[in-house]
């Protein structure tokens, strides 16, 4: 059984900073990618960075320059900086990792944690 849990979501002003946790436990043998999306009211999950096991990331146009992706493999743990938030931000945010047990691959999601930028 693997579990993903999400912190660090909240309501901030514009301009302001948020840091997202995302920690993997259970009967891991590896994990691949990590990443991060998100799903505002009304719109479709979309993807806002993700990155690879050995560090290449990878950003959704309107966060780059803004947000940052890393990842603690010793820890199981991917985190997003959020620097200079907008209220187009504002949406739930759920983490994302490919995992592999023993010989299986399957993705997995975290529960989601909200974060709200107010103008």
């Amino acid at each position: 059984q693997v579990q993903l849990v999400e912190s660090g979501g909240g309501l901030v002003q514009a301009g302001g900073s948020l840091r997202l946790s995302c920690a993997a436990s259970g009967s891991i043998s590896s994990i691949n990618d990590m990443g991060y999306y998100r799903q505002a009211p009304g719109k479709k999950r979309e993807l806002v960075a993700t990155i690879t096991r050995g560090g290449t990331t990878n950003y959704a146009d309107s966060v780059k320059g803004r947000f940052t992706i890393s990842r603690d493999n010793a820890k199981n743990t991917v985190y997003l900086q959020m620097n200079d938030l907008k209220p187009e931000d504002t949406a739930v945010y759920y983490c994302n990792m490919d995992i592999r047990i023993i010989l299986r691959r399957n993705d997995y999601w975290g529960q989601g944690t909200q974060v709200t930028v107010s103008s």
